[in-house]
């Protein structure tokens, strides 16, 4: 194997334990701040070890993070397309995990959810997710 693809499997697996690890906690405290809407002081939040995974797969967010800079494209427009992609690596992986009665979330209580797997209210969360993680990676 040469050093290019040493150095660059070196990098994905930094950068996919970085965006899991990111990922991790930022639903935590997400999860934690919303017991407040419930008054439950204690906020108390959790994960399920299927998020890393998912949350890890920021990573291949990138390349196109590398593309935008040359391109000079827009934060805005950077966020749109992020948060698209969030939407559809979550719904994916929603879809794969309920299928074997795994997935750990279910939106159906909501009223703006695609079969129970994603929540179009969070659009912003995840535009803001998509920015975070384009931060973080190198």
């Amino acid at each position: 194997m040469t050093k290019s693809i040493a150095n660059s499997l070196k990098t994905f697996g930094r950068s996919f334990l970085l965006c899991g690890l990111c990922g991790w906690c930022m639903e935590i405290l997400f999860t934690a701040l919303h017991s407040l809407r419930r008054r439950d002081l204690r906020l108390t939040g959790n994960t399920s070890l299927w998020m890393f995974p998912i949350y890890g797969s920021a990573c291949l967010l990138a390349p196109f993070k590398r593309l935008f800079e040359h391109l000079h494209i827009s934060r805005p427009r950077r966020g749109l397309f992020y948060m698209a992609m969030i939407f559809t690596v979550e719904y994916l992986s929603g879809r794969l995990l309920w299928k074997h009665g795994l997935c750990p979330w279910d939106y159906g209580k909501s009223r703006f959810h695609i079969h129970r797997i994603i929540r179009l209210d969070y659009a912003p969360w995840w535009f803001l997710a998509g920015l975070f993680f384009e931060k973080i990676l190198p």
